[in-house]
């Protein structure tokens, strides 16, 4: 059990002439983790033992355990909060629900943790079973739940507690559009954010409570939107967008802690890959006067709490018979092999991109694009099990939805046929969509006769026109050069586990006997 050391406000700090009433706190914090209790690559993906033996894994859960403990030894007064989503991403989800995310989080000691929307793909009863489960307080402050009775008498909007002789208020935040991206049930009405916090700013201030902490899942901009709509909030602790603020990492969307007004918003991207460290000091009015610090990596340099490697394991075993489990049928060979779908249209690359589109396509999107390099197998005619579906689609992707315009989507078909020669990864499979390209030609001027269905019928794609996609998170942020996806309109980069998405499809149309039928055409 780690043990935490904390200090009176009144040895924390001195100013001149007199005692002062500064209080200094470590804000250790999370979000996204996405189940990902064991080490993972630099792709995110699962990460073999081998690898991580030479020190090329990140995260696991024994690495967090082992730096959460460094870093509050490195301070006399700390807590650990977490920004949402501890759900959905990994089979242990899958099979645990979650037991397993509430028995590491205990472990490590959480003070608090806001309500993810994935926190709800299973509904408020899965939910409910995990609030039982943990030791600390889980929180949403913007939606209604008093009709949901699974969550009435146990979700909190706020909360109170004591750090260091002080009390800390701290607020829960969800995505205001959860109810369209999870399974709520009919019981939990969301609400506006900025009003949420600021109502629940109100009562804590009423209580005497002066410095306030908002955990929320509600993304980087909104964060930033809270933070400017509102008055009280001291720092806001994020989440949904996966976003890495950091002020010494390139790939950094902005600098930690963004300052927003007298507000300090963190986020420490996801996945577990990095442990949020933010140092801050608070005067005697509850204003903050110092606030610094730095995500830290969960490299290979940090050691795995040996203990906690053992239980991971322990869990892992059920999980082979998931992996073992049979899913579906098909006819004949799936071909999913590189040297075909990363030049022309294959089978597997048609099946994966149908499977996305079908499962979004009441969303009011037209167009799937399945990049070549994620499709990993072929699948044998025969029985398919739930291992072979994610050998085809190892790197736990999730589906991610956005809006381009007709002249980006042929613009990101051009990106797919610009290494053909090199049979390259970013090769695109589609469905809702056909196009030609000739690679004799320049880069850039490959691609032609680009027609999306609509209304039954294929028509020309319009330049100007803005057309729903559907694709993998990694495409979408730019992976395999497709960098004209990052600034897409509303974009959702979290949906479930594309290989998921590609089993349920199979069990629904098996037999599953895919073809190769003129999506694309090579001059």
């Amino acid at each position: 059990m780690i043990i935490r050391f904390m200090t009176t406000v009144a040895a924390l700090a001195v100013t001149a002439g007199a005692a002062s009433a500064d209080y200094t706190l470590t804000v250790l914090h999370t979000n996204d983790f996405h189940a990902r209790f064991e080490p993972i690559s630099k792709y995110d993906a699962g990460c073999s033992a081998e690898d991580n033996a030479e020190g090329k894994c990140f995260g696991g859960s024994a690495r967090l355990v082992s730096a959460i403990a460094e870093a509050r030894a490195r301070s006399n007064n700390s807590i650990l909060v977490d920004g949402g989503d501890q759900f959905q991403g990994s089979l242990f989800y899958t099979y645990y629900k979650g037991k397993l995310a509430a028995e590491m989080m205990n472990k490590m000691g959480y003070d608090a943790m806001t309500v993810g929307n994935h926190e709800f793909d299973d509904g408020p009863e899965v939910l409910r079973g995990f609030m039982d489960a943990v030791d600390f307080p889980v929180l949403m402050s913007n939606a209604d739940f008093s009709g949901e009775e699974l969550l009435a008498d146990k979700l909190a909007k706020s909360t109170i507690i004591e750090q260091g002789g002080e009390k800390l208020g701290l607020i829960g935040l969800t995505p205001q559009d959860t109810d369209e991206l999870a399974s709520p049930g009919p019981n939990v009405i969301f609400t506006d954010p900025a009003d949420a916090v600021q109502g629940e700013v109100d009562k804590l201030t009423e209580q005497g409570v002066n410095k306030i902490i908002v955990l929320s899942h509600s993304g980087y901009g909104v964060d930033q939107r809270v933070a400017e709509e509102t008055t009280g909030v001291d720092i806001i602790v994020g989440g949904h967008t996966n976003t890495l603020l950091s002020n010494t990492n390139e790939d950094a969307v902005g600098p930690y802690p963004t300052m927003v007004g007298d507000t300090a918003i963190v986020q420490a991207y996801a996945y577990g890959k990095f442990l949020g460290e933010l140092n801050v000091t608070f005067d005697d009015d509850g204003k903050i006067t110092e606030a610094k610090g730095e995500p830290i990596i969960m490299d290979g340099s940090v050691a795995e709490d040996e203990a906690t490697v053992a239980r991971i394991a322990e869990a892992a075993v059920p999980l082979d018979e998931i992996r073992n489990e049979v899913v579906a049928e098909t006819s004949e060979v799936i071909d999913g092999e590189r040297e075909t779908c990363r030049a022309v249209e294959c089978a597997m690359g048609n099946l994966i991109a149908d499977a996305m589109l079908d499962r979004v396509k009441d969303q009011g999107i037209q167009i799937s694009l399945q990049n070549s390099g994620g499709i990993r197998a072929s699948i044998d005619a025969g029985d398919v099990t739930m291992g072979e579906v994610l050998t085809v689609l190892p790197f736990q992707n999730t589906l991610s939805t956005f809006q381009v315009s007709g002249e980006t989507v042929v613009e990101a078909l051009e990106n797919g046929v610009s290494q053909h020669e090199e049979v390259a990864g970013r090769f695109l499979q589609v469905a809702g969509l056909k196009y030609t390209f000739d690679p004799s030609k320049p880069v850039g001027e490959r691609v032609s006769e680009v027609l999306v269905m609509q209304d039954g019928e294929w028509v020309a794609i319009d330049p100007a026109k803005t057309y729903g996609i559907v694709s993998n998170n990694y495409v979408r942020n730019g992976g395999d050069g497709y960098k004209m996806f990052r600034d897409a309109e509303n974009a959702y980069d979290f949906g479930p586990d594309v290989a998921d998405v590609l089993a349920e499809y199979m069990i629904k149309t098996a037999p599953v006997a895919p073809t190769v039928e003129g999506r694309i055409t090579q001059k």
